[in-house]
């Protein structure tokens, strides 16, 4: 088995995680809550897009759904209502099974481990609590450090500097074709996991590497996955063609 320090005078060997959807069992809260924020100001909006919208930042999302032109006032009413709509299942929040392993092992193989989340300052504090992973934790950055949030590339691009680590030596993790975008724009492969809802399908054709079913299922592929080591990256891991499993 492979284990690699992520040191060699490069830059850090990072492993960005997002949060939502990904470590975190939050992704279908969050479609419920933007649909009923957009409906109590008067929007029909599908669950659906609800849904499909999630893992961008707030602002991308409003962008997203109700186009470029929205209303400034009235879009933050919205955010405000979703906020406060999805704080009420802040104290039943649970991380999927295998997240906190999953986080603690990539540390013990020699990953610098990140939490990188479209989430807010405050938000990101609960999720986390509820993920309970400081002790391994190299960093976290979330929308409130970037003007940005996914798809855009900065706010992997501010998780890479706080890590100290080089983009060619990193991977994200996650659950949305925006975190593979996002990923990508900052010139970091990702791999995806079907735990927020996407499907394996739209994660390989945003351009992941990998696709599992949820942070459990990555865990027990680890030795078989780029993310099995931070040597991988840069010696043209792919993952074995015989799992179909997992593409």
């Amino acid at each position: 088995m492979e284990h690699g320090s992520g040191n060699d005078g490069r830059g850090q060997a990072a492993v960005l995680f997002d949060v939502d959807g990904t470590l975190v069992d939050s992704a279908y809260i969050h479609a419920l809550t933007w649909w009923e924020a957009f409906r109590q100001y008067g929007y029909t909006v599908s669950t659906a897009l609800a849904h499909r919208s999630v893992g961008m930042g707030g602002e991308e999302l409003l962008d997203h759904v109700l186009g470029e032109d929205r209303d400034a006032d009235e879009s933050a009413a919205i955010s405000a209502a979703h906020k406060a709509l999805a704080a009420r299942f802040w104290p039943s929040l649970a991380a999927f099974s295998g997240a906190g392993d999953l986080v603690r092992t990539c540390a013990a193989r020699g990953w610098s481990t990140v939490l990188a989340t479209s989430a807010s300052a405050r938000e990101a504090k609960v999720l986390r609590r509820v993920l309970e992973v400081d002790d391994v934790l190299t960093a976290m950055t979330d929308a409130d450090d970037v003007e940005r949030a996914k798809p855009a590339p900065d706010l992997v691009s501010v998780a890479l500097a706080k890590a100290g680590a080089d983009a060619e030596r990193s991977i994200m993790v996650g659950d949305a074709v925006w975190d593979v975008l996002a990923a990508e724009r900052a010139g970091v492969r990702c791999i995806g996991v079907l735990s927020g809802g996407f499907s394996r399908q739209e994660l390989l054709d945003a351009g992941a590497l990998e696709v599992h079913e949820d942070p459990a299922a990555l865990l027990a592929a680890l030795d078989r996955s780029v993310l099995g080591s931070p040597d991988r990256l840069l010696n043209g891991w792919s993952y074995p063609a015989d799992t179909g499993s997992v593409r």
